[in-house]
């Protein structure tokens, strides 16, 4: 097929075809640049890619709400008059609600992004809505079956964004899943920080005015998403081009840094007066609003200043293609072509196999990002041979990690089921700490926790977001396997609950930030692993069968481990509730956990060894892929 794109293109500009051919085609104009609706359209694709890009950050921003029960438990324990046991049941529903979010993962394939984000927000704005309603006594409060209904509903909601938002984006910048992840997964992490801070500023951590903004800012958010965030169609990348978009990643790391030192500023500046409080909230929205837009425009300004001189180009050609059809009449024109003609039909040669040799090569990249699929089915092949038919059976085969896996052939693999159980280890006790953090911060004395919730939302964004940068850094340079990032986040992970088990002062205040931190870690790690493992075609559903481990962990390690563990050593309070004050409240709680960690540890040292040889390929591929088109643009 490329021989023929370039006879037709070309062959005329070799002087031994008609000249019509070549000034009559239209497509003549592709090789030189392309046609100006094919430059336009160029432009617009990328200004689009970043734009949505954007909104998806503005999502993420608001999309970890799940990560904020410690901000309300409170109140509705006191106002249902609940015991530990069942309030950690309470939370325990609202992850289980993400149990369903594998639904969003069939529909990633099947149904439109904007869908998929208009879904997430109605199953916010209801779930949230009747926990407002309950909170701020506007009506009466519900059995305790139907709020567990409503907080499922609000914990499903966030599974419908994030699958929208990872599924788009990772397809979107392929050559740069591990910072795409980190960036949008920090900002899930600050989203619990965002919120507990913007209530606190403005409505002084009422509990029901927090609930009231759960319930709209982020149905709010997801309709504007809903216009802007697309999948775009993937082009030709060149070193240049991928270079690039890293340094625009780069930009969006350092303003996420900005937002995430400017409320860590505000949470330990001690209390504000309302003017400053006012000021706070107003910088904040800039931040997260206005400064990511600058990318999206400098690129669409950039893309259209190098277009135009594109177009001179194309211009220019056909100033000289209808030269050539002028000449036409002068067979002395046509047979004694002059120099520079033939010289620039030479170079023109050059540049269309290079170019068509990068589309081959990156329509396979395409594929399978770093390898070539090769998997093949069962299947059987009726071929007529001279009147004879002959049945010719291929033989299945297992695709190998690194290629592109179906659901089936992933829940077969051993890795996936050690990635499965280590990510337990790591989620499933750090969302334990979240969940309980206000009973923990009274047992301790502490009558406000919400410092403790943003401490562990601002340092949970730090290990997110660093955890994507630095291991997409030396998984170039020195072919480091990423799941090796989960294994070293274990550690701290084990050594903050041994802190919080022992309780001395402040611990809680390390023990926050240390959870925080190794949490984040391993949920940004863990994306672009399960995508390097078994490929995107069904990275969807296979993140949110990753994701089955928050309720899992939840119901775990949350409703029965710290739950019957706090009833035990707790006293019954008047109207059926009850408490415990004292550090040996949790410390049973936190050495189990410790101890959970060390065997996630182990897990992600042997999925590290498994695959070594992977991501050394990955490198290998990486690297011969830039070398390559390093020689073919100095061509």
């Amino acid at each position: 097929m490329a021989i023929a794109r370039k006879s037709e293109y070309w062959c005329p500009l070799l002087l031994n075809r008609d000249p019509h051919y070549f000034v009559n085609s239209k497509k003549s104009q592709a090789k030189v640049g392309g046609t100006r609706d094919e430059i336009v359209s160029s432009s617009t694709s990328v200004g689009r890619k970043w734009l949505g890009f954007v909104t998806a950050i503005w999502v993420q921003a608001i999309s970890g709400n799940n990560y904020t029960f410690a901000n309300y438990s409170g109140a509705l324990k006191t106002l249902m008059h609940l015991t530990q046991l069942q309030l950690n049941s309470l939370s325990v529903a609202k992850d289980i609600g993400k149990a369903f979010g594998i639904l969003a993962g069939l529909a990633s394939d099947r149904i439109s992004t904007p869908l998929i984000l208009l879904i997430g927000s109605i199953e916010g704005l209801i779930g949230y809505g009747v926990q407002w309603l309950v909170v701020s006594k506007r009506i009466s409060p519900l059995p305790y079956w139907q709020m567990c209904i409503f907080l499922a509903l609000g914990g499903n909601s966030t599974t419908w964004m994030n699958t929208a938002i990872l599924v788009t984006c990772i397809r979107n910048f392929r050559k740069n899943r591990g910072p795409v992840s980190g960036i949008l997964k920090g900002y899930v992490g600050l989203s619990t920080a965002i919120f507990t801070d913007i209530c606190s500023a403005l409505f002084a951590n009422s509990p029901s005015k927090f609930l009231l903004m759960l319930a709209i800012v982020p149905a709010v958010i997801c309709l504007t998403a809903i216009i802007f965030l697309r999948e775009v169609p993937q082009t030709i990348t060149s070193t240049a081009s991928v270079e690039e978009e890293s340094k625009y990643l780069n930009f969006f790391n350092v303003v996420a840094v900005i937002v995430a030192l400017y409320l860590l500023a505000y949470d330990i500046s001690g209390k504000h007066s309302r003017i400053i409080a006012l000021c706070f909230a107003s910088g904040l929205l800039f931040l997260l609003i206005a400064s990511p837009l600058f990318i999206p425009l400098y690129s669409i300004l950039k893309n259209t200043s190098s277009n135009n001189d594109v177009e001179s180009s194309v211009a220019h050609h056909q100033r000289n293609s209808n030269q050539v059809r002028e000449g036409e009449t002068q067979p002395e024109a046509v047979e004694k072509p002059t120099v520079p003609v033939k010289e620039n039909v030479l170079r023109n040669e050059q540049v269309v196999q290079t170019e068509e040799k990068s589309a081959l090569v990156e329509e396979k990249d395409l594929r399978n990002d770093h390898f070539v699929e090769t998997e093949k089915r069962s299947v059987q092949v009726q071929e007529k041979d001279s009147g004879n038919d002959e049945v010719v059976k291929i033989a299945y085969k297992k695709p190998i990690l690194g290629e592109e896996h179906t659901i089936l052939e992933t829940v077969k693999t051993l890795d996936f089921w050690i990635l499965f159980l280590s990510f337990l280890c790591g989620v499933g006790t750090g969302l334990t700490v979240m969940n309980n953090l206000g009973q923990m911060g009274l047992a301790l004395g502490y009558a406000d926790v919400s410092m403790f919730v943003s401490l562990t939302s601002i340092f949970g964004f730090f290990g997110r977001i660093g955890s994507g940068t630095i291991s997409e850094y030396f998984l170039k340079n020195a072919a480091t396997p990423r799941p090796l990032w989960n294994a070293a986040s274990q550690i701290p992970m084990c050594l903050g609950y041994v802190i919080l088990a022992i309780a001395l002062p402040g611990s809680l205040y390390v023990g926050s930030i240390l959870v925080g931190i190794c949490y984040g870690v391993r949920l940004a790690i863990t994306v672009p692993v399960a995508s390097e493992l078994f490929g995107l075609k069904y990275f969807g559903l296979i993140y949110n069968i990753l994701i089955l481990n928050l309720p899992l962990g939840s119901f775990l390690f949350s409703g029965l481990l710290a739950g019957l563990l706090y009833d035990a050593q707790a006293t019954k309070t008047k109207g059926g509730g009850n408490t415990c004050i004292g550090a040996h409240c949790y410390r049973q709680v936190f050495m189990v956990m410790a101890l959970t960690c060390l065997v996630g540890f182990g897990l992600d040292v042997f999925l590290t060894l498994r695959t070594k040889n992977l991501y050394k390929n990955i490198q290998t591929t990486s690297r011969a892929k830039s070398s390559k088109s390093g020689v073919d643009q100095e061509k």
